[in-house]
């Protein structure tokens, strides 16, 4: 085949998956088989407790899309494949069609949507530290000189860059893979801080072997959505998951579980975090929006 025709087919073929993948509930239907990602260690949201099966608030929203279309397709016995992903992975696995949906503590910012596509916002949070309580550190002023950790492939870590570039600190960043990763290098000592979203931090302290002497500090730096992902251009799908988060907000099931992961013993240690609902979150179980992060 000449190499214009081979580049044509080529072409031809990538356009053709692109289309597949960009109709998810097309995809899904085809195959018969809906795969939804999951995280390790982002408590309360993702995680997993004792078990290779993940729990938390946001895949109890993942099991609510699920059976949404599971309905929406006339498939009871749909398959409902998982998969963990990293920080790092998740928008590529996504984009190329590995995985179909995505709910956890991803952020939704302008930068991502260009990527991707995000449902209605379902948490706010914001940077700040944790930190053993012997440290010393108070605050972001406090971390001069010193090495502070956070997790490839967040936000996080564009952040405390900048941050520390602009106000001269001389901090030595240093990268964990996943959440869990991040916070051994603070519980030995590898790192003064790690730099994260503080529900994820107040999350991980609570799990941690070395909760009591660990502390949550800092100002937060910047207050960002968090929001499933979904494949761009995929209008039908969205309509769909926007659905389930706006029935649940409306009919009141959105505060139940919400209450159930942040107001109430979680596994696998039965500790409460004890953080009420956000203005900002309950604004949103009105205003439905899934507004990015700048």
């Amino acid at each position: 085949m000449p190499a214009l025709s081979r580049l044509s087919a080529i072409a031809l073929c990538c356009a053709s998956l692109s289309a597949v993948h960009a109709d998810t509930l097309k995809k899904v239907a085809e195959n018969n088989k809906i795969t939804v990602a999951y995280r390790e260690s982002s408590v309360p949201f993702s995680y997993l407790a004792g078990s290779t099966k993940a729990v938390g608030f946001a895949v109890d929203l993942t099991d609510a899309v699920v059976e949404a279309v599971k309905k929406k397709l006339n498939k009871p016995s749909l398959e409902v494949g998982t998969m963990a992903v990293t920080s790092q992975n998740r928008i590529p696995l996504l984009t190329n069609g590995t995985i179909d949906l995505e709910c956890g503590s991803t952020t939704n910012n302008s930068a991502r949507g260009k990527d991707v596509a995000f449902a209605i916002n379902h948490f706010y949070t914001g940077t700040r530290l944790l930190v053993k309580k012997t440290s010393g550190v108070k605050n972001y002023a406090d971390l001069a000189g010193k090495t502070v950790a956070t997790t490839t492939g967040t936000t996080n870590a564009q952040v405390i860059r900048k941050y520390n570039q602009d106000n001269n600190l001389g901090m030595t960043v240093v990268l964990g893979k996943d959440h869990d990763d991040s916070l051994l290098l603070v519980e030995s000592d590898r790192a003064v801080a790690f730099a994260m979203d503080d529900i994820l931090l107040f999350g991980l302290r609570a799990n941690s072997k070395m909760s009591d002497q660990l502390d949550v500090v800092g100002d937060s730096l910047q207050v960002e959505p968090y929001a499933c992902m979904l494949r761009k251009d995929d209008p039908a799908f969205k309509a769909l998951v926007d659905g389930v988060f706006s029935d649940a907000m409306k009919s009141g099931e959105f505060e139940r579980l919400y209450n159930k992961w942040f107001m109430s013993p979680i596994p696998p240690r039965g500790i409460n975090l004890g953080l009420p609902m956000s203005q900002q979150l309950r604004d949103n179980l009105k205003a439905l929006s899934d507004k990015p992060a700048m």
